[in-house]
Protein backbone atom coordinates (compact mmCIF):
# COMPACT_ATOMS: atom_id res chain seq x y z
CA UNK A 1 0.00 0.00 0.00
CA UNK A 2 2.51 2.54 0.80
CA UNK A 3 4.69 2.17 -2.66
CA UNK A 4 1.12 2.37 -4.26
CA UNK A 5 0.73 5.98 -1.92
CA UNK A 6 4.09 6.94 -3.19
CA UNK A 7 3.43 6.22 -6.73
CA UNK A 8 -0.20 8.54 -6.65
CA UNK A 9 1.52 11.04 -4.74
CA UNK A 10 4.36 11.00 -7.66
CA UNK A 11 1.65 11.15 -10.66
CA UNK A 12 -0.78 13.56 -8.90
CA UNK A 13 -0.50 16.40 -10.51
CA UNK A 14 -0.81 14.02 -14.13
CA UNK A 15 -3.91 13.25 -12.63
CA UNK A 16 -5.95 16.79 -12.02
CA UNK A 17 -4.11 17.84 -15.40
CA UNK A 18 -6.77 19.14 -17.78
CA UNK A 19 -4.43 18.33 -20.75
CA UNK A 20 -4.65 14.77 -20.18
CA UNK A 21 -7.77 12.66 -21.05
CA UNK A 22 -9.86 10.78 -18.92
CA UNK A 23 -9.40 7.83 -20.45
CA UNK A 24 -5.36 8.12 -20.49
CA UNK A 25 -5.45 9.01 -16.77
CA UNK A 26 -7.33 6.10 -15.92
CA UNK A 27 -4.87 3.94 -18.12
CA UNK A 28 -2.33 5.39 -15.58
CA UNK A 29 -4.72 4.46 -12.30
CA UNK A 30 -5.41 0.70 -13.74
CA UNK A 31 -1.87 -0.29 -15.09
CA UNK A 32 0.73 1.84 -13.04
CA UNK A 33 -0.62 2.59 -9.77
CA UNK A 34 -3.53 -0.39 -8.83
CA UNK A 35 -0.75 -3.20 -9.46
CA UNK A 36 1.62 -1.50 -7.10
CA UNK A 37 -1.25 -1.50 -4.19
CA UNK A 38 -2.09 -4.76 -5.28
CA UNK A 39 1.50 -6.20 -5.52
CA UNK A 40 1.31 -9.48 -3.69
CA UNK A 41 -2.27 -9.56 -2.99
CA UNK A 42 -1.92 -13.57 -3.29
CA UNK A 43 -0.97 -13.68 0.29
CA UNK A 44 -3.35 -10.92 1.96
CA UNK A 45 -5.78 -11.92 4.57
CA UNK A 46 -8.42 -8.76 3.84
CA UNK A 47 -9.57 -8.07 7.01
CA UNK A 48 -12.30 -4.87 7.09
CA UNK A 49 -9.81 -2.30 7.74
CA UNK A 50 -7.60 -3.07 4.73
CA UNK A 51 -10.92 -3.47 2.96
CA UNK A 52 -11.81 0.08 4.23
CA UNK A 53 -8.26 2.14 3.46
CA UNK A 54 -8.27 0.55 -0.36
CA UNK A 55 -11.90 1.04 -0.91
CA UNK A 56 -10.50 4.92 0.21
CA UNK A 57 -7.55 4.84 -1.61
CA UNK A 58 -9.09 3.65 -5.00
CA UNK A 59 -11.81 6.62 -4.12
CA UNK A 60 -9.25 9.27 -3.67
CA UNK A 61 -7.49 8.22 -7.43
CA UNK A 62 -10.97 7.77 -8.84
CA UNK A 63 -12.06 11.58 -7.44
CA UNK A 64 -9.01 13.27 -8.37
CA UNK A 65 -9.51 11.53 -11.76
CA UNK A 66 -12.59 12.81 -12.53
CA UNK A 67 -12.49 16.01 -10.71
CA UNK A 68 -15.00 17.94 -9.07
CA UNK A 69 -18.29 18.64 -10.08
CA UNK A 70 -20.65 21.94 -9.88
CA UNK A 71 -23.80 21.62 -7.71
CA UNK A 72 -26.92 21.90 -9.71
CA UNK A 73 -28.53 23.65 -7.53
CA UNK A 74 -26.16 25.93 -5.95
CA UNK A 75 -23.22 26.12 -8.61
CA UNK A 76 -20.24 25.54 -6.11
CA UNK A 77 -17.83 22.76 -6.62
CA UNK A 78 -17.81 19.84 -4.58
CA UNK A 79 -16.34 16.47 -4.37
CA UNK A 80 -18.17 13.67 -6.28
CA UNK A 81 -19.78 10.91 -4.14
CA UNK A 82 -19.39 7.40 -3.82
CA UNK A 83 -22.06 6.61 -6.47
CA UNK A 84 -21.15 9.12 -8.91
CA UNK A 85 -17.55 7.47 -8.92
CA UNK A 86 -18.89 4.04 -9.53
CA UNK A 87 -21.06 5.29 -12.57
CA UNK A 88 -18.29 7.30 -13.96
CA UNK A 89 -15.28 4.12 -13.63
CA UNK A 90 -16.97 1.50 -15.14
CA UNK A 91 -14.08 -0.91 -14.95
CA UNK A 92 -14.03 -3.64 -12.04
CA UNK A 93 -13.11 -2.32 -8.79
CA UNK A 94 -10.33 -2.79 -6.52
CA UNK A 95 -12.15 -5.83 -5.11
CA UNK A 96 -13.42 -7.59 -7.75
CA UNK A 97 -10.01 -7.32 -9.41
CA UNK A 98 -8.65 -8.65 -6.48
CA UNK A 99 -11.26 -11.38 -6.69
CA UNK A 100 -10.77 -12.37 -9.98
CA UNK A 101 -6.52 -12.22 -9.71
CA UNK A 102 -6.78 -14.70 -6.68
CA UNK A 103 -9.06 -17.04 -8.36
CA UNK A 104 -6.61 -17.16 -12.18
CA UNK A 105 -3.66 -17.62 -9.17
CA UNK A 106 -6.14 -20.31 -6.98
CA UNK A 107 -6.76 -22.47 -10.54
CA UNK A 108 -2.87 -21.72 -11.37
CA UNK A 109 -2.19 -23.76 -8.25
CA UNK A 110 -4.19 -26.26 -8.40
CA UNK A 111 -3.01 -27.34 -12.12
CA UNK A 112 0.72 -27.30 -10.45
CA UNK A 113 0.20 -30.81 -9.25
CA UNK A 114 1.62 -32.83 -6.65
CA UNK A 115 4.77 -33.37 -8.86
CA UNK A 116 5.76 -30.02 -8.24
CA UNK A 117 8.53 -29.28 -5.43
CA UNK A 118 7.98 -26.50 -3.24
Amino acid sequence: MKSGNACYHSVQNLLSSRLLSKNLKIKVHRYIILPLVLFGYETWTLTLRDERRLRLFENKVLRKIFGPRKDEVTWERRKLHNEEIKNLYSSPNIFQVIKSKRMRWAGHVARMGKRRGL
